[in-house]
């Protein structure tokens, strides 16, 4: 079965401004890489629909959800950008990206659990893994992951998912949504002390955090990757692996100062993709999360991308 590659044009009309690192310009790098290398041609392009308000309900407050909704609606009205806070800024475009980035995760997530592809790589803006219940921040809106996580539980009936990320950032609004849901095992790895400043003590027992110092390298990454994250993914057995696929842990990406390279993501994509293999029929979900060396992301998600596509070794 094919690798979907899920987008849609309203991602790029969201803009924080100029020199803001969560750009436009970074879904266009990796589109030019993949038609530059070929992967196009090896992927299922798909256009994402706006996420259906009904799923988001699963993993936001409703509440959060409307306030946003009539936030938005001014910045529409008034065509000024206006800040969340200092770091997150809605702009006219950034309603329509919003809800097709956490509709592309659905649509993908429906998609193969119908059947109709094996895995699937959302390239989407603007990310989602520091959304919370209920606050939008560290350029997040929704949170993309979430949302197609519970989708498959609570509307399509899986018992277990697992999340994993790997942004350099720790995924505090994930963590925030899944605490101490058995249902959803959670795996990440990111650097510490960093923005947002959490993840040290998980919020419940069903997230493997793994802080890492500034200028750890891949090959440390590696080993903590087979010694902690491995073995609690194959004892939960999870039905479905959602990944919240950042890219700013490279080494060329000033956000973050670890030391990863293209190799050790497409070391992971197979260590994941082995993972899903063997319990759960070989479905992942892939989201685009951080990255913002915009060389560096493009070759990154093309050496991901490649590993769910089967197309290395």
């Amino acid at each position: 079965m094919a690798t979907a590659y899920y987008s849609h044009p309203a991602c790029r009309t969201h803009d924080m401004g100029d020199g803001h690192p969560e750009c436009p310009q970074r879904l266009d790098a990796i589109a030019d890489h993949l038609i530059a290398t070929g992967l196009d041609i090896a992927l299922e392009q798909r256009e994402a629909p706006p996420v259906d308000e009904r799923d988001l309900a699963l993993a936001h407050e409703s509440l959060y959800v409307a306030n946003l909704r009539g936030f938005m609606e001014q910045v529409e009205a008034t065509g000024q950008r206006r800040a969340l806070d200092p770091d997150t800024v809605a702009g006219p475009g950034t309603w329509a990206a919003a809800l097709h980035a956490a509709g592309a995760a659905v649509a993908a997530t429906d998609a193969v659990l119908d059947g109709e592809i094996e895995n699937a790589f959302c390239a989407v803006r603007p990310p989602g893994h520091h959304a919370t219940r209920r606050q939008a921040m560290g350029f997040c809106f929704f949170n993309n992951v979430a949302v197609a996580a519970r989708h498959a539980l609570d509307r399509r009936g899986l018992e277990r998912v697992a999340i994993i990320d790997f942004d350099v950032h720790h995924g505090n609004g994930t963590e925030d949504i899944i605490a101490n849901d058995d249902r959803v095992l959670m795996c990440s790895f990111f650097q510490h002390p960093l923005y947002p400043n959490s993840g040290a003590q998980p919020l419940g027992d069903n997230m493997v955090n793994l802080p890492v110092p500034a200028y750890t390298k891949g090959s440390e990454i590696r080993e903590l990757i087979d010694r902690h994250w491995l073995p609690r993914l194959e004892g939960f057995r999870p039905q479905m692996l959602f990944i919240s696929a950042g890219f700013d842990a490279h080494r060329e990406d000033d956000l973050g100062q670890l030391g990863l390279v293209e190799s050790d993501y497409a070391w992971i994509t197979r260590r994941l993709k082995g993972v899903a293999e063997r319990h759960a029929d070989g479905r992942i979900v892939s989201c685009l999360e951080g990255g913002y060396a915009l060389s560096a992301l493009a070759r990154s998600v093309a050496s991901h991308v490649r590993v769910l596509a089967g197309l290395t070794d």
